[in-house]
């Protein structure tokens, strides 16, 4: 019984932050088999990604630097953006600026929740370490992936060298706001929270102006206001 509260205190700020971002998409929701579909490709990146991080590491060293925005960084959002790039960003469903949003943070947190999980059953632990997780990485990997699909949504409306440079941003910000938390973890100092807060802040600010400007460029926004008028 206690394995399986923790199995749920570990899965649910996933779906939670999956379901808030979903419901936020304003004028032509996505079908909800596709988000799961993306979320739980998330899951089977996990194994990838460990893969060539332990390699890297094996190569590289273990670095801060390094390790935090490249081993860390730079492999998990790649392999994010790799899914979305191939898997979403030519699909007939992407068809406004905020569905970047909502499949980035969908295949986000499906990558997240795994690691959660892995956290609550290798690292014997109580709630509130979950807390602070879900709080911290899960809501992180959530605002990553705001920003990754905010410039996937921005890319996919745009064309020639603009759109290629707003899917290079749709990589590079990311990795630089994941290395600058994952810096921040793992420097050691106890000092961690007074810096690891703000960026969190900073994080839920950006990433809530973000999804409204996306809102705002939707297509199907001037169809609603017609239909009103009509009505």
């Amino acid at each position: 019984m206690l394995v399986l509260s923790i199995l749920t205190a570990a899965i649910a700020p996933g779906v939670a932050l999956l379901t808030y971002f979903y419901l936020k998409d304003r004028y032509d929701a996505e079908p909800v088999h596709m988000v799961m579909k993306v979320f739980f490709l998330g899951f089977l990146i996990v194994l990838p990604i460990m893969v060539i991080q332990r390699g890297l590491i094996l190569w590289w060293g273990d670095n801060p630097f390094v390790s935090a925005f490249i081993v860390s960084a730079g492999v998990e959002e790649l392999v994010k953006w790799f899914v979305l790039y191939h898997i979403i960003y030519n699909h007939t469903e992407f068809d406004e600026p905020y569905d970047g949003i909502v499949y980035a943070v969908a295949v986000s947190l499906g990558f997240a929740t795994v690691e959660n999980v892995l956290y609550a059953v290798y690292q014997p632990t109580s709630f509130a370490p979950l807390l602070i997780r879900a709080l911290l990485p899960v809501s992180g990997h959530a605002l990553f992936g705001v920003t990754m699909g905010y410039y996937f949504g921005k890319a996919k409306f745009a064309s020639g060298s603009r759109s290629r440079k707003l899917l290079l941003a749709s990589f590079l910000i990311p990795v630089v706001e994941h290395g600058v938390y994952d810096w921040i973890m793992g420097s050691g100092t106890v000092y961690w929270i007074w810096f690891i807060v703000p960026l969190m802040v900073y994080l839920w600010i950006k990433g809530l102006r973000k999804m409204n400007r996306a809102n705002a460029r939707s297509p199907f926004r001037l169809l609603g206001r017609e239909e009103e008028v009509k009505l």
